[in-house]
């Protein structure tokens, strides 16, 4: 069997081979969940217990998106948001910890990293409807909302405040992550569930056993031709994630700029293709992600060679290959 899944951002992920178990089965669904293309998958001791894995995936996932979406005017995050300036919001352990673990990746980043750059989300517009580039003072307006330093976490009250009116808060450059953390969680316990995947439109989990093999081999496209295999690695109990510009962009008098946007200058990165960094832990990797994205090919690949436990390769716009110190990536 051959399961391929096929990452927005050049990565082929392709579960194979070798000795095959007959006692284990595998089940996958694919949906769209937190405005994203999820594939997941179970492999358990037979056909219903999967699917009753994919299905408490499912519904931890949906559970994640109400807590944390923006979008949602009943989410804890939008009352954060609504009540910027004005007082503190009491919130559940779960997003007051996911908060505190954000505001440690801005520090370790120095910044690359801010879940307050929401307040740049009407700005800029990566959908082909962008025509011209905001005017400068647009831009520095919404910049100056961006602060993580102005997220006040308090523990012992469980509660957030953001500083100054018009911040906001947002989890898309780790929302996605930790959905897929969560799930894998919920699925693991289940009894008679020996492995899975989670894979949140590139933002892939996997743990345990496959019907055929106790790891599987992610294959990496060619940023020049991404029907081309540049390399292969072995994903074993870890997380890989991808963030990259390949669908989303816009290019002004020449020249590509990347829908992640640098909170600590409220434009849009540009230099790099994609980064992609793998570790046991899929929200890590998706904030790390973004922050090398935005830190730079040398700042970026500095910090993963710094941090245990963490490897990733870089893509600039010139399509230079930059990969991490122990990265075991297996060339064509």
């Amino acid at each position: 069997m051959r399961l391929v899944c096929s990452l927005s951002l050049g990565l082929l992920i392709i579960f194979s081979a070798c000795a095959q178990e007959q006692a284990l089965v595998e089940q996958q669904k694919e949906l769209l969940l937190m405005g994203s293309r999820f594939n997941i998958s179970a492999v358990a001791e037979n056909k219903q217990l999967a699917w009753d894995a994919i299905n408490a995936g499912i519904e931890e996932i949906t559970r994640i998106e109400k807590l944390i979406s923006s979008w949602d005017e009943h989410s804890q995050t939008s009352e954060i948001n609504r009540q910027a300036g004005i007082q503190a919001v009491k919130v559940d352990k779960e997003l007051y910890d996911l908060i505190f673990r954000a505001k440690k990746v801005a520090s370790l980043t120095k910044g690359a990293f801010d879940i307050s750059y929401a307040s740049m989300d009407r700005i800029w517009k990566f959908d082909g409807s962008m025509k011209e580039m905001p005017s400068p003072e647009i831009v520095a307006k919404a910049r100056a909302k961006i602060n993580w330093e102005h997220i006040i976490t308090d523990r012992d009250k469980q509660t957030i405040f953001l500083q100054e009116k018009g911040m906001k808060i947002g989890f898309g450059a780790l929302g996605k992550g930790y959905a897929a953390n969560r799930a894998k969680a919920v699925m693991q316990e289940m009894e008679g569930v020996k492995g899975g995947v989670v894979n949140a439109s590139g933002d892939l989990i996997a743990w345990g056993k496959s019907t055929n093999s106790t790891s599987r081999t992610i294959k990496i496209a060619d940023p020049k031709d991404n029907t081309k295999v540049l390399g292969h690695l072995q994903l074993d109990n870890q997380a890989i994630v991808t963030s990259g510009d390949y669908e989303k962009f816009v290019v002004f008098e020449g020249k590509r700029y990347a829908h992640i946007i640098d909170p600590r200058t409220g434009y849009p990165t540009t230099g790099i293709k994609s980064v992609t960094i793998l570790s046991p832990d899929a929200e890590l990797c998706d904030a790390l992600a973004t922050s090398v994205f935005v830190m730079g090919k040398e700042e970026g690949l500095a910090l993963i060679n710094k941090l245990n436990g963490i490897e990733g390769l870089i893509v600039t716009d010139d399509n230079e290959l930059l990969v991490s110190e122990n990265l075991k990536l297996n060339y064509y």
